[in-house]
């Protein structure tokens, strides 16, 4: 019987996966978790599928590394992959970036037993810069999943009003499989970049706790590219535009006309204040720009759908 997985899910990761496989050699006190290593290959075209088994053969842990491909492009399906072959009822997902600390395996594990209707459980993440940030990028950091605390707490309670709800990142998000399989259908509803507040949203509307666990920490890295203006343009774009389907999840039919023109309404009165308070720096400061790129796609988010 597998107490706990780690799934990592990858494309073109053979430079990056060798990491994670590192820092989870260095795990302490699994004396007595029986845990697997499940790797799943999103379809990658370098070589990923040579270098995993190259760590099979040379891995001298009792704790096994699995290797699954998954043809069909996207996170998404990745971790559907990662929840059919998995052996256990708890999953750590883990992305080819996400750095655990040394005691991730242990307090995923002991959190998720102690806690049988967590549905959901992530950490801390750290970010682990390439370059340094641009300034004011604490106001965009959560997007990059990125986020900290010294207190552990239920989502639930903490942001009871729908309306303010938020979720953990999906990097080192802990999954309990049996609310997966009641909550999460086979086929995916939002694009990339979305599929962690899908999962977790019909996680939550199907009665299970979403919970933030501050003794669990990864550090993630963050490559100069996501600092581009080009990238940060196109990854608030795809945010934005799925805003209005993610809302929505949190409603009725009959409600959502009405829920649509209040949004839109206050959509449209943040744009016009964020604009008149930072005109000025849209063309010179990347966050600016990346923020109110966001804005005008949540806007433009219940046309796209």
């Amino acid at each position: 019987m597998i107490d706990f997985t780690v799934a990592i899910c990858t494309y073109n990761g053979e430079k990056r996966v060798p990491d994670v496989l590192d820092r989870l050699k260095q795990q302490i006190d699994t004396e007595d978790i029986n845990w697997e290593i499940i790797v799943i290959d999103n379809n990658s075209n370098d070589n990923t599928a040579k270098v995993i088994k190259e760590y099979q053969n040379n891995w001298n842990f009792s704790n096994p590394i699995k290797y699954y491909l998954e043809t069909r492009q996207g996170l998404a399906y990745a971790r559907r992959c990662a929840i059919k072959n998995c052996q256990s009822e708890l999953i750590g997902f883990l992305d080819d970036d996400n750095l655990p600390s040394q005691n991730w395996v242990k307090e995923a594990y002991i959190f998720g037993k102690q806690h049988p209707n967590a549905g959901a459980y992530g950490g801390q993440i750290h970010g682990l810069f390439e370059v340094e940030p641009p300034p004011g990028f604490e106001r965009i950091a959560r997007y990059f999943a990125l986020i900290k605390g010294d207190k552990t707490y239920c989502y639930n309670e903490k942001y009871k009003d729908t309306r303010k709800k938020m979720y953990p990142p999906g990097a080192g998000i802990v999954i309990r499989k049996k609310a997966w399989l009641e909550s999460v259908p086979e086929e995916p509803l939002l694009p990339q970049t979305n599929e962690d507040l899908e999962m977790l949203s019909q996680i939550f509307n199907q009665g299970w706790e979403i919970w933030f666990n501050h003794l669990m920490e990864i550090e993630h890295f963050i490559p100069q590219s996501r600092f581009e203006p080009e990238y940060l343009k196109k990854f608030f774009r795809q945010n934005g535009l799925c805003r209005y389907q993610v809302r929505m999840f949190n409603y009725s039919n009959w409600q959502k006309p009405f829920i649509t023109i209040l949004y839109f309404i206050n959509d449209l009165k943040k744009i016009i204040v964020f604009y008149i308070k930072n005109k000025k720096n849209l063309k010179k400061d990347v966050v600016c720009m990346g923020e109110m790129e966001l804005l005008r796609h949540i806007l433009m988010s219940p046309f796209s759908y």
